[in-house]
């Protein structure tokens, strides 16, 4: 019998995948990064600071950037907030400070995923996959169309969303979170569920849910400090209410509770599942 070599799928086309921007001023941990999404098939280029992240990023707009938080001269919250000022693009803050601080400033200056040094160069490619899945999902598979109520009006296929006919500038996990309470209206919703059902995640860091939460409230609500749209519910997560009105719990939980840090917390105890906070690990994709 010949004895043929065990057949191999072909590599994907260099590029096929997308345009991805590592910047990182660490050259080892660059070419790792770069070497893993090239093999998984991503066009990628390279950066080791921040002004050059930006030459890089104005002249070949790629479709997710991957940013260390220290960088010299120019950090990266500050490279990430200048990326914003061009319109939206998916950013993934890689760091090696795991301090909670540090992982919700990154969330609130727009980044959509966080992953802290040492990691796993093949979960952060998983990362990068599932962001990008997620960013190029124009109209999600659970429902098309325009969603409207309480004066938001939000277009899927053209990623518009508006509060009393004036536009938001909403980041990439903001508009998914925003669209998927719309479908769900009077319905309250964990973390976990939310995480998974937007984010795409079975495990994560519950802080991230939490900071975008605040962020969309501070977008659409008429007094974020009492929202009367995305409420809180005790000892279970967050609920939209379109009928504003209807107040049938009285005044809206103020949103100080999210102040906390990354979430509702106080105490190291988290309202929305009534139980103590254990520090969360990363978690895998699905």
């Amino acid at each position: 019998m010949e004895n043929n070599p065990p057949a191999r799928h072909p590599a994907p086309a260099q590029g096929a995948r997308g345009r991805v921007l590592v910047v990182d001023d660490d050259p080892t941990v660059a070419e790792v990064v770069v070497g893993y999404l090239h093999r998984a098939g991503y066009a990628v280029e390279q950066a080791g600071d921040g002004p050059a992240a930006l030459t890089r990023f104005a002249a070949h707009r790629p479709d997710l950037v991957v940013l260390d938080l220290m960088l010299p001269d120019m950090d990266g919250f500050e490279v990430c907030r200048r990326m914003r000022e061009h319109g939206p693009v998916p950013v993934i803050m890689l760091t090696a400070r795991g301090d909670e601080e540090d992982r919700v400033l990154g969330l609130e200056t727009g980044a959509d995923d966080y992953v802290t040094k040492p990691f796993s160069p093949r979960e952060l490619v998983l990362r990068v996959d599932s962001v990008l899945r997620r960013a190029r999902a124009a109209v999600p598979a659970d429902g098309a169309g325009p969603l409207t109520g309480g004066g938001l009006s939000l277009d899927p296929a053209a990623r518009q969303a508006c509060r009393d006919g004036r536009g938001l500038a909403l980041t990439l996990r903001e508009f998914d979170l925003l669209a998927f309470l719309l479908r769900h209206p009077g319905k309250a919703f964990g973390r976990e569920e939310l995480m998974r059902e937007v984010w795409g995640w079975d495990f994560g860091d519950l802080s991230t849910v939490t900071v975008h939460i605040r962020r969309l409230r501070g977008k659409v609500e008429t007094d974020p400090a009492r929202p009367r749209l995305i409420r809180t519910v005790w000892g279970v997560g967050y609920r939209l209410d379109l009928d504003e009105e209807g107040d049938e719990e009285g005044p809206g939980v103020p949103a100080d509770v999210d102040r906390a840090g990354a979430g509702d917390r106080r105490d190291g105890v988290d309202p929305a599942a009534a139980v103590p906070v254990v520090p969360p690990a990363w978690g895998r994709s699905r």
